[in-house]
C-alpha cells in the first residue's frame, strides 16, 4: 500500500475543499433566493413551516436551530409579506402555531426548483456517475459518528 503524503498546503485539506465548495454552493442558492425576494433564513424558516405545519414557534426555533428573537424578525417579515400566519396554538393558547399560506407554499415549491438549478450550476464540472458517486460519498461524511 503506498505512502500517503500530507497535503502540502492548507488549500489541500478536504475541509478547506469542502468549506470552500458550500460556501459556492450557499452563494449560488442564496443568489437565486434573492431573485424571488428571500434570504437564506427565510428560506429556511418557510420551508421548515412547509413541512411541519401548524408547528408552535418555539418548536420551529428548535427545528432550524435559529435564534428565538431572529426568528421573530424572520417570521414577522414572512407573515408581512403574506407567506405565513401566526394564529393561537390550539393546543396551548399561550404559544402561536405558525402556518403557511397559499402565496408561502407557491414560492417554497419556486424557490426548491431554483435551488435545484443552483445546485446543478455547483455540480456542473461532473459527470452524471460522478455526481451520484460524490453525493454518496458526501452523505457518508456527513452521516458518520
Amino acid at each position: 500500500m503506498p505512502e500517503e503524503t500530507a497535503p502540502s498546503t492548507i488549500r489541500d485539506l478536504p475541509s478547506w475543499l469542502l468549506g470552500r465548495a458550500a460556501a459556492r454552493g450557499r452563494g449560488l442558492v442564496a443568489d437565486a433566493l434573492a431573485e424571488r425576494g428571500l434570504k437564506m433564513w427565510h428560506h429556511v424558516v418557510l420551508s421548515a413551516v412547509a413541512d411541519l405545519q401548524p408547528v408552535a414557534q418555539a418548536d420551529l426555533v428548535r427545528s432550524v436551530q435559529l435564534d428565538p428573537k431572529d426568528m421573530v424578525g424572520v417570521l414577522n417579515d414572512l407573515q408581512a409579506a403574506g407567506l405565513v400566519e401566526r394564529t393561537p396554538d390550539p393546543k396551548d393558547r399561550r404559544k402561536n402555531a405558525v402556518t403557511i399560506t397559499d402565496g408561502g407554499v407557491r414560492l417554497v415549491r419556486d424557490c426548491a426548483r431554483a435551488a435545484r438549478v443552483a445546485n446543478d450550476e455547483l455540480l456542473a464540472p461532473l459527470g452524471a456517475a460522478e455526481r451520484t458517486a460524490f453525493l454518496a460519498m458526501l452523505r457518508r461524511v456527513v452521516e458518520a459518528p
